[in-house]
């Protein structure tokens, strides 16, 4: 997972051409899948040494039909599941910077992070920049555990990029390089779980109690809804009960009845919450107490008004979600209840 490459022309793009699969974007920055027409600008870029000894599967001299045959694999990889590969380009200029990937593990419950940009575009930020949005849509839009990555022994400055974004060492090895054949170079390995993505706070500072509400809602076939938390928030990508904050004067059953208006647009009476168990945790600067109510009446259809997903899922199957820490504890007593 080494650094990026050059580029001196900005990428033509045919007006009506829509690249598959999702469009991120950062303050410079757009993201999005390769297309045929990228070719001889990602051969301009790729084709340098200082990048090709940095990446494993890259030979050098790298060859023009090689660039074309690997933008065809990422598209067919896309549609297959098996990868993410994002084109790294300028918003402003349309001027392609480098590239930054995801390969899935079977199952998608991890991933590989790789990514190098070309070298006019060093020293910019675009590095860090494009990587933690991919990161930040990973752990929100697919259902990976954690990420990997693997860089040349010296290659200090990705491996600067993992460390703010919170990979952690996890071991060395050695591995062929195309660019060297027959030669084994050392490669430094990293790690990062979904719940490294928040920072650690630099100063501890005294905890506060943060009181929230949530609701089982069980349908008439005995399923549980659980709504997943958008792009942009908190733990992103973690599967939750739906509910929310009290707002001053608000008992703990009137909060859960607006909460489940503004979130479902369902409509509910108070007097139909139960009250089940309750979840005490210590997060990151604050102690979560969260009393969960099971409710299996409501008015309307639910659906994801602040733009999260929903799914309605079986007691049994509820460990198959990843759960913020304050709800993994309650998945046993629900099983066991219904």
């Amino acid at each position: 997972m080494p650094d990026l490459y050059d580029s001196q022309s900005p990428l033509a793009t045919a007006p009506d051409a829509t690249p598959p699969g999702p469009s991120l974007r950062t303050s410079r920055l757009t993201l999005r899948a390769f297309m045929a027409e990228d070719a001889p600008h990602f051969h301009r870029l790729i084709n340098d040494w200082e990048i090709c000894r940095r990446l494993p599967d890259a030979p050098f001299p790298y060859p023009a039909e090689l660039a074309e045959g690997w933008i065809a694999a990422s598209l067919a990889d896309r549609d297959a599941h098996r990868a993410e590969q994002f084109a790294v380009v300028e918003s402003q200029t349309g001027t392609l910077v480098g590239a930054v990937g995801l390969k899935l593990a079977k199952g998608q419950k991890a991933a590989e992070l790789g990514y190098w940009l070309g070298r006019a575009f060093w020293g910019q930020g675009y590095a860090l920049e494009a990587v933690r949005r991919v990161v930040e849509w990973a752990f929100a839009a697919l259902p990976i555990a954690h990420l990997t990555a693997t860089t040349a022994a010296d290659n200090e400055a990705s491996q600067a990029v993992l460390a703010r974004l919170g990979f952690a060492a996890d071991g060395k090895g050695s591995k062929v390089f195309m660019c060297r054949p027959g030669h084994k170079l050392p490669v430094k390995h990293f790690k990062r779980p979904r719940e490294g993505l928040e920072p650690a706070a630099p100063e501890a500072a005294p905890a506060r109690t943060l009181l929230v509400v949530a609701v089982a809602l069980i349908d008439a076939r005995g399923r549980i809804l659980l709504a997943r938390r958008p792009e942009g928030k908190k733990m992103a990508g973690l599967w939750e009960f739906p509910g929310g904050k009290l707002e001053p004067g608000e008992t703990p059953e009137a909060a859960l009845a607006r909460e489940l208006a503004e979130e479902l647009g369902i409509v509910t009476d108070p007097r139909d919450f139960a009250p089940f168990v309750f979840a005490s945790h210590a997060y990151e600067g604050f102690h979560l107490l969260m009393p969960l109510y099971l409710c299996k009446r409501w008015q309307g259809e639910p659906a994801g008004r602040e733009g999260q997903k929903l799914a309605w899922v079986a007691p049994d199957e509820l460990v198959e979600y990843p759960m913020p820490p304050a709800d993994r504890p309650l998945i046993p007593m629900l099983r066991d209840f219904l």
